[in-house]
């Protein structure tokens, strides 16, 4: 087993937490050389020599076998990254968002320094969901992958649907607490959980995605009106990113969803996160654990880093078993309930209308729409109309 020798760029919260999960570990071979960082004034935990503010003590520093790689910014991090696979270093990520976009650049680069590009804590923090995809869910087998793949959100719902409190001292709770993402409307409006469910739906069925292909609405225009209807109906709400295939086509999209009370994913709480499997022989499966935090994501990285003294790479067997073979649809329709006050959604834009309710609190519908209708329908931008699944 090799002495890995780390360079960190970015020591926030994740990688506060990679140091201390790093620091109990006695089974991983690997110590930190050098750390990068914005500001080197701030105060922190660790002896003042192990930072830095010039990305090349990294890049350039022939000691340092891997680059892990744990900042906010997209773009830098491309820029890091490619920078480390081209000097020949293995990269470890956190990074959905970088990933998400640029999923195809990435396999090239690795691909051409032979080297390995690992990112786990990219989804769903502490459950192991990639790797479980990667070595063990075969591409013919496997049906659907959904779940709750955001823990901020997750946090969030709970508190609005257990204790009642208002969105933004929920949202600020979150924040408090680190789970939310520096920009919360990555987190609210399901964006942070359409990227992972790109880079998933890629170990999962092979396919190649771009984060504006996927449909996302977010939870920030849940109110009473909405919780009422779910209380009345039993149900809870959940942020639910899917994607599932129906013959050669695959249906993903990430939205609010009434979920029955007593299931598995009602009864996931505040930062956890949950991922059910679909597959033709061992049908239902779950995996279950905390989706956000600092030392819940480290341990990923961590994991991630302890695979690299073994030489562990992604094989991506089911992109080279697709091969073109599946495409994304948005023929198919979604059941919907749309809480609306004053002005309805336009009608026609609906195959068919189950319900229909009005009221001095408000008014909804429900009823079945094709997906590529509701992406391009303007109504759904109003303030005062909310949208929510409902699952047959």
């Amino acid at each position: 087993m090799k002495n890995l020798k780390l360079g960190i760029f970015g020591f926030g919260c994740v990688g506060q937490g990679l140091h201390h999960v790093l620091q109990q570990s006695d089974s991983v071979n690997s110590e930190i050389v050098k750390i990068c960082i914005k500001d080197l004034k701030k105060s922190r935990p660790l002896d003042a020599s192990y930072f830095t503010d010039n990305k090349d003590e990294l890049l350039q520093n022939e000691e340092i076998d891997v680059i892990v790689e744990l900042i906010d910014d997209a773009d830098a991090a491309l820029e890091i990254v490619t920078a480390a696979m081209n000097a020949g270093k293995s990269v470890v990520s956190a990074n959905k968002k970088m990933i998400a976009e640029h999923l195809e650049t990435l396999l090239e680069l690795q691909s051409k320094n032979k080297v390995s590009f690992l990112y786990e804590a990219a989804c769903c923090a502490s459950i192991p969901i990639i790797r479980n995809l990667e070595e063990y869910y075969d591409n013919d087998l496997l049906t659907s992958v959904e779940g709750i793949f955001n823990g901020s959100t997750n946090f969030i719902l709970t508190k609005l649907l257990a204790d009642g409190l208002p969105f933004a001292q929920v949202l600020k709770e979150a924040q408090d607490l680190g789970f939310a993402e520096s920009d919360p409307r990555l987190d609210v409006e399901g964006i942070d959980a359409k990227y992972k469910l790109c880079i998933l739906l890629f170990h999962a069925f092979g396919l190649i995605t771009k984060p504006d292909d996927i449909f996302n609405y977010g939870i920030s225009k849940i109110n009473e009106f909405d919780i009422d209807y779910a209380q009345k109906h039993g149900y809870t709400i959940k942020l639910i990113a899917k994607c599932r295939r129906v013959n050669d086509a695959i249906e993903a999209y990430c939205i609010p969803t009434f979920v029955p009370t007593g299931s598995v994913l009602s009864q996931t709480s505040n930062e956890y996160n949950a991922v059910i499997l679909e597959s033709a022989f061992s049908e239902s499966q779950l995996l279950y654990g905390k989706g956000a935090g600092d030392k819940p994501t480290g341990s990923a990285v961590l994991s991630d880093i302890s695979a690299l003294n073994y030489d562990y790479k992604y094989e991506y067997k089911k992109q080279h078993k697709n091969d073109g073979k599946f495409g994304l649809s948005e023929d198919f329709n979604l059941k919907l309930f749309v809480r609306y006050n004053g002005v309805s959604p336009i009608l026609e834009d609906f195959d068919s209308i189950e319900e229909k309710y009005s009221s001095d609190r408000g008014n909804f519908l429900v009823g079945h729409i094709k997906l590529h209708e509701l992406k391009k329908s303007e109504w759904l931008e109003d303030d005062t109309i909310n949208a929510i699944l409902l699952n047959d």
